[in-house]
């Protein structure tokens, strides 16, 4: 089992290329199946995850090739029906999307019950309210998911909670619906908007992704393209945290702004400078920080993902934070992993409650998921002497080179198998 082993204390200087947007790519290479044809996908990033999408779609028959340059070529035209191996998909959260690109295709899907990193309860109901108000009928049997439908017409979905995942599926569900499907109360991340792009590339209309309501008028078929995938913020965010935590002057570079306005407010916030071009953003820290109130939410708010790196970073500034995560409710397994650094985080319910200390201490500590990786990392950075992070396949799921990237930027960091 690989381990990231740290030696704390090292300013970070440099520029830090940020790849393909891992929230996008998922649910893009999926989209693929819609069009039977061959898609190019670029700027992806090569990354667990990815891997694992790719070998579910080339188990159902997909031809694929993926270059050192991130560049996918998808070839979905022998793709008969889509029945996805029970063992490849319950191991990724992702695979869900393949119901409604399945559905949308061969009006007949079977994927196994989702699984993913565990953060609390996920529920994929809503997914199914819009597979079902389409016209699909939807059963969960021995841990898999079947939907069916002879035809699917648009109609009006009001989806109860926010969700990006619902709002993807019924997208990619509704794109060769008969007439015009509505999704109220939709979800308006950057990934939404990425994701309807790259269907109208293919011949879909659809109409309004990045606000709450989105419109779909049905066409009769899909062809094949080529698309680049969008940064990936939160990829982004992480090491804006790294940055401002660690000191030093980091420039990251291939970003939107735009998507990364909520944590370049908190940082500022904490005392870091943030400098916005148009590509690119410059942290520059002198690694003390100023504690800062936090809630997560929704797009364009504070993104739950970046919210463990953060209290990472807030574990050595000045006064108290507090945060108070309102998306997940399990999302604070880490501190314990935290704590065994030295921070002093009290948590209660949906709360965390941040002392600033002012030093951590390296130690061994654990990955429980993808982002709790992230804020060990972090931890590590600002940690004095040296910290190793077990489970660091959980970190390889969403980071692409983060040892690296890391190195690069004067970071003391590597990896072991040992």
């Amino acid at each position: 089992m690989d381990k990231i082993i740290i030696e704390g204390g090292k300013k970070l200087n440099g520029l830090v290329d940020i790849s393909g947007f891992k929230n996008a790519a998922l649910p893009i290479i999926s989209a693929c199946l819609l069009a039977g044809e061959r898609c190019v996908i670029e700027n992806l990033p090569r990354i667990k995850d990815i891997f694992h999408i790719s070998k579910i779609m080339s188990a159902i028959g997909s031809e694929i090739e993926f270059s050192e340059k991130g560049i996918m070529v998808i070839d979905t035209s022998k793709v008969e029906k889509l029945v996805a191996p029970y063992d490849l998909s319950r191991k990724i959260r992702a695979s869900y999307y393949l119901l409604g690109a399945g559905l949308s295709r061969f009006k007949e899907v079977e994927v196994a019950y989702p699984g993913g990193c565990d953060i609390g309860t996920r529920p994929i109901d809503q997914h199914i309210k819009g597979f079902e108000a389409l016209g699909a009928k939807v059963e969960i049997n021995h841990g898999v998911i079947k939907c069916k439908a002879d035809r699917l017409i648009g109609t009006k979905i009001y989806l109860d909670v926010v969700s990006v995942g619902a709002t993807i599926n019924i997208m990619m569900a509704a794109v060769c619906a008969e007439g015009r499907t509505t999704i109220e109360n939709a979800a308006k991340e950057p990934h939404i908007v990425d994701v309807a792009n790259f269907l109208n590339s293919m011949g879909a209309n659809v109409k309004g992704a990045g606000t709450d309501v989105i419109r779909i008028d049905g066409v009769e078929k899909l062809h094949g393209c080529t698309y680049s995938v969008i940064p990936d913020q939160i990829e982004a965010g992480t090491y804006m945290v790294a940055a401002a935590a660690a000191g030093g002057d980091v420039i990251v570079n291939n970003v939107i702004p735009k998507h990364l306005e909520s944590i370049i407010a908190k940082l500022r916030e904490t005392s870091a400078e943030v400098i916005e071009y148009d590509d690119f953003v410059r942290v520059i820290s002198d690694g003390k920080l100023k504690g800062v109130n936090i809630k997560t939410l929704p797009y364009p708010g504070f993104a739950t993902d970046l919210q463990q790196p953060m209290v990472a970073a807030l574990s050595m500034a000045e006064g108290m934070s507090i945060i108070t995560e309102s998306v997940y409710e399990a999302r604070f397994k880490y501190i314990d992993e935290l704590k065994r650094m030295g921070a002093n985080v009290k948590v209660d319910g949906r709360v965390a409650i941040v002392e600033g200390i002012e030093r951590l201490s390296g130690a061994k500590v654990r990955a429980t998921d993808l982002r709790a990786g992230a804020a060990l990392v972090v931890a590590g950075l600002i940690a004095k002497g040296k910290t190793e992070i077990d489970n660091a396949f959980h970190i390889d799921r969403g980071y692409e080179n983060i040892e690296q990237k890391l190195s690069n930027l004067g970071a003391k960091i590597y990896r072991t198998d040992r």
